[in-house]
């Protein structure tokens, strides 16, 4: 009741509050995007059903110096009493505070005013309707309206009805044309208009039409064709009965128009071909420069000022314009795109010239050269669950056009410092800064696949604007897990046949991980530690078990509160267990085992030289764009060249028979990923975003199981939000592990996204997905993925969430529910943790995907 009669306040009362629109042509509903946005008047925006927009302006006050005024003189003494209180200067910046009046502008500027049904608009809704289903062919329609306020008070809903009659047709396509080279060059490409006999009339075939001939034109030597040179002649035959709803057209391309002395000449189109191909390379827009220098290179001419600082070849490769060959807009396009991909040129200017026989075209390319060396800095605060605070310093150095072929130098480095919450740091580190982690980064990039003996241009044409990269990085912690240190190198390609394909090849991608601590694992995995010291528990009992009682006194931190010492007391009663020292149960032995193995997994080093391919996809256009699809698939194969290598060169084996090179067994595997998303526009702002992704890596040949570092996690804010980051899964198991991990992956995501109020954004989302174990060496059923049975293990979680649209970026606040926890006992997996106490805050930056 409240909400409705707040809904009316400012609706006065012979007025209607517009609740909703609707067309219908023909009596049939009409639910198109774009005839809807044809519409004038459009109700107040909702919030979830609820006119949130329109309630707050209604609470803002209409008049609030009046307001104030009235309340001061209310009582007679009121204004004195403030005054001896404040002052007679203070008492009057009380009514301009923002409390008085700030507060009712700020919501009049947040809110909207009621949507009161306004005919003129109506009016002008109607013509828009009619000139649109003019352009459509259907002439002789008529429009009307009709108000509907029987529903509800002061209320009316509005319905525009359009009765379309009979559309008209085009009976005959002619074409008179000026100029010949135009008329042969439109009757080669004649049979794909988009202007044919039979084809109902629509105005955006013929804008179509014209955009497809002046394209074709513009590609066929006609570089100054106009397109307002094409016009069409639409007439009726009236002298046929029946033929009232036929038309004739006749296309007309009219002769190239020039203005000169106040005059308008006209003259035929002519096909231009190149005869000179200049390029400046050092040309500021800031005024003349003499660039009297000059390097002839084939058929282009290279102008410089004082000295050269490219080569030619790698000039001439961005240049897509041939002496002699006809002028191409694409070929233009197509100069444009390889220039700004070099990175040492900001963006380029291209003019043509012709002399006054017309004898040739002179393209006049003018390129200005970014600095040689840039500097930059970033700088990081951050908290996490393993630091109180840190701090993070990364300066960079750029260096463009290092060998004079726009090979481009980044060099990056990276210092971490953090004050720890793990006491057992703050023990032996008092310091307050006593996390470090730092490293460096080269990335080195030529404009051009680099391939040793094979040329691959055919292959990868420049337009598609080869590239390659070559990485090598480096990185060392300090009382961070299990302190890794990092060595990697990668030799990789990447090539973009157009603006929405993307193609990404790493021949050699070589990743080397040392733990420089591996006796730190239980202090870091505390999950694995508290579950082997409540085992330990079990058998802390000298009249059961008489051979542990030396061992126990030796290998207890407390005796107030026993805990297996680490990494001594650990080491040692999981050897005591493994090796049947005493004798427990098969669950016992089991859980120990297990826990060995994964501490043996995760403190082993990895090399992983591997080989992948990424293929790109997208059909976005423009970041406003919020109606399109992009698709990723990824193929990475790891440890086969080792492994032909070790049939000629004999490896060292470990215990379990892995080969070893440099100490250290090889990661071998397979693995694929493929991730699909796609948005849906919806009217006013409204966005349905949807993504599913699939995972697998397989291990076979000389590993059995999945490098950490190669693994898939579940949880997260840009996952399933209802988890946190690794608490989900494997399977049906329970967060058993401090990060929980597996090789096979799926994940669903669907995001209902609408705005709120300003910049602030909402949206109700989600999550289904989760990890399993597959074709490895884990033989825990709940965690193993056994065919189309496991995927009643996946989980959902829904929520909503706030975000704060910051244009360059977004701010997000995300809040899950575990609605489906397949953790739980079967009766118990729908809703059991669907509360505030048991819900997961995500913060993230910009969507999820």
């Amino acid at each position: 009741m409240f909400s409705s009669c707040n809904t009316l306040r400012r609706v006065g009362e012979n007025e209607l509050l517009l609740t909703k629109n609707a067309i219908y042509a023909d009596d049939q509903r009409v639910t198109n995007e774009d005839i809807q946005s044809l519409i004038v008047q459009k109700p107040n925006s909702t919030l979830l059903g609820y006119p949130l927009r329109l309630n707050l302006y209604n609470h803002a006050k209409q008049d609030p110096d009046s307001s104030f005024q009235n309340w001061l003189y209310k009582k007679e003494k009121r204004k004195q009493r403030l005054a001896k209180l404040l002052s007679e200067k203070q008492v009057e910046r009380l009514g301009e505070s923002f409390m008085v009046k700030g507060l009712s502008e700020w919501l009049k500027n947040v809110g909207e005013p009621p949507a009161v049904i306004d005919t003129s608009d109506t009016q002008r809704t109607l013509e828009r309707l009619s000139a649109y289903y003019n352009s459509k062919g259907y002439f002789n329609n008529n429009t009307t309206f009709k108000i509907d306020s029987a529903r509800r008070r002061q209320r009316a809903k509005l319905d525009y009805k359009v009765t379309l009659g009979k559309p008209y047709v085009l009976d005959s396509v002619s074409d008179k044309i000026s100029s010949k080279v135009i008329d042969s060059i439109y009757q080669e490409h004649k049979e794909n208009s988009l202007i044919k006999e039979g084809n109902q009339f629509d105005l955006v075939d013929f804008e179509n039409e014209r955009k497809r001939l002046t394209t074709i034109f513009r590609n066929s030597g006609i570089r100054n064709f106009q397109e307002s040179s094409i016009n069409y002649a639409i007439s009726r035959d009236t002298t046929k009965s029946g033929n009232d709803q036929k038309m004739n057209i006749a296309l007309n391309i009219d002769n190239l128009r020039t203005r000169s002395d106040n005059a308008i000449n006209t003259s035929e189109y002519k096909v231009e071909k190149f005869k000179e191909i200049n390029i400046y390379t050092d040309f500021i827009l800031s005024g003349e420069e003499e660039q009297s220098n000059l390097v002839k290179h084939g058929n282009y001419n290279i102008y410089y000022k004082d000295r050269l600082k490219f080569k030619p070849k790698t000039l001439i490769d961005a240049i897509f314009f041939e002496k002699d060959s006809i002028y191409r807009e694409l070929d233009r396009s197509s100069t444009y795109r390889r220039i700004t991909s070099l990175n040492v040129f900001r963006y380029p200017s291209i003019s043509f010239t012709t002399d006054s026989l017309q004898t040739g075209l002179n393209a006049n390319v003018y390129l200005t050269e970014r600095p040689k060396y840039s500097l930059g800095m970033d700088l990081d605060v951050s908290h996490s669950n393993i630091q109180q605070i840190g701090l993070a310093f990364s300066p960079s150095l750029q260096a463009r056009n290092l060998f004079k072929g726009a090979e481009n130098l980044s060099l990056t480095g990276r210092l971490n410092v953090g004050s720890s919450n793990d006491q057992s740091i703050t023990v032996s580190d008092n310091r307050f800064f006593n996390l470090l982690e730092f490293g460096a980064d080269v990335n080195l990039t030529f404009p051009r696949i680099w391939f040793p003996f094979i040329k691959t241009e055919k292959l990868i044409p420049r337009y598609t604007l080869p590239q390659t990269r070559l990485s090598l990085g480096t990185s060392f912690q300090k009382n961070i897990g299990l302190d890794k240190q990092t060595f990697n190198t990668i030799l990789g390609y990447n090539w973009a046949p157009t603006d929405f394909k993307r193609n990404v090849v790493e021949l050699l991608n070589i990743q080397f991980v040392r733990n420089v601590n591996p006796t730190r694992f239980f202090n870091v995995y505390r999950n694995s530690y508290d579950r082997l010291d409540e085992i330990a528990d079990i058998y802390d009992n000298p009249l059961e078990f008489p051979t542990l009682v030396d061992y126990f006194e030796s290998n207890i931190d407390d005796e107030n509160n026993p805990r297996l010492k680490i990494p001594s007391g650990t080491e040692g009663f999981i050897e005591a267990i493994s090796n049947r020292t005493v004798i427990s149960t098969i669950d016992d032995f089991n859980d120990v085992r297990s826990i060995e193995e994964r501490r043996q997994r995760l403190t082993e080093n990895n090399l992983i030289f591997a080989t992948n391919y990424t293929f790109n996809k997208n059909n976005k256009n423009g970041i406003t764009d919020n109606n399109f699809h992009r698709f990723r698939l990824k193929l990475e194969s790891a440890g086969n060249l080792l492994s032909a290598f070790s049939h000629i060169i004999p490896f060292e084996e470990n215990s379990n028979k892995d080969l070893l090179v440099f100490g250290v067994p090889y990661s071998q595997y397979f693995k694929t990923e493929f991730d699909y998303i796609k948005y849906w526009d919806l009217t006013r702002s409204n966005v349905i975003a949807f993504r599913s992704f699939f995972g697998i890596a397989v291990p076979y040949g000389n590993s059995d199981n999945i490098p950490f570092v190669r693994s898939y996690f579940a949880g997260g804010s840009n996952d399933n939000r209802a988890w946190n980051p690794y608490s989900l899964g494997p399977g049906k198991t329970k967060e058993i592990n401090d990060f929980n991990e597996a090789n096979l992956k799926i994940a669903l995501n669907l995001e209902y996204r609408f705005p709120v109020v300003g910049d602030i954004k909402g949206a109700l989302f989600a999550d289904a997905g989760n990890i399993w174990n597959v074709f490895d060496n884990e033989n825990d059923p709940d965690k193993v993925f056994n065919g189309f049975g496991s995927l009643a293990d996946i989980a959902l979680g829904s929520g909503f969430g706030i975000r704060y649209d910051l244009t360059y970026f977004l701010i997000r606040v995300d809040l899950g529910f575990k609605t489906y926890n397949p953790a739980e006992e079967t009766s118990k997996r729908w809703f059991r943790d669907y509360n505030f106490a048991n819900s997961v805050l995500q913060i993230g930056i910009n969507y999820p995907f």
